[in-house]
């Protein structure tokens, strides 16, 4: 959801950019602009010194401009500190049975998960990293396969062993698991 939330606030902030400057660029060039527009030509400011004077004695004037501009910069803390946010998973709940439950380091349970599907047949590295919620993890396994590996097999042993042994020993309901496959760089094999 973070992505689609940059994606937007930056196509928003960028359309409106580009259109303020386009048509401040018409008005500097001699161009004809909306009537609404306040900046009429090459000579013409922005704001007028009436403009800028014209609210600053009315009593509601100073609390709605700091008001918005508080706003404003809480919004853009908020959206600078959600780009900070790790998405890998700190900890994941487990069950214990007693209805308190226990936290299991993320890191820890990556790591062997890693090591499990690093010792599958026909992997040569493996690399795991758990995202989602700590009553929900879900898993991003990238593997690189030997040239002769075959990928269907593979997957199935991932499933069936690695995913099923994690996913039981953290008492989990269920460990989605998204797979990416990749082949390691080999040599051509020399026929004489």
């Amino acid at each position: 959801m973070l992505r689609a939330v940059n994606r937007v606030l930056l196509g928003l902030a960028g359309l409106v950019l580009v259109c303020a400057g386009g048509v401040v660029l018409a008005a500097g060039a001699g161009l004809s602009v909306p009537s609404w527009w306040p900046y009429d030509g090459p000579h013409d400011v922005l704001l007028s010194d009436a403009d800028r004077a014209r609210w600053r004695d009315e009593g509601w004037w100073w609390p709605v401009v700091i008001a918005v501009l508080a706003l404003l910069l809480v919004l853009g803390l908020w959206w600078f500190l959600a780009q900070l946010r790790r998405a890998r998973l700190g900890e994941v709940l487990v069950e214990s049975g007693d209805g308190e439950g226990a936290l299991l380091r993320g890191r820890a349970l990556e790591g062997v998960l890693e090591d499990e599907v690093a010792s599958l047949e026909g992997v040569s590295r493996a690399s795991v990293t758990l995202t989602g919620r700590r009553n929900a993890p879900r898993a991003r396994v990238v593997l690189q396969l030997e040239p002769d590996a075959a990928p269907g097999g593979t997957l199935e042993r991932l499933a069936d062993e690695a995913v099923a042994h994690a996913r039981d020993s953290a008492g989990l309901e269920a460990l989605p698991a998204e797979v990416r496959l990749g082949v390691a760089r080999h040599r051509a094999r020399r026929v004489s």
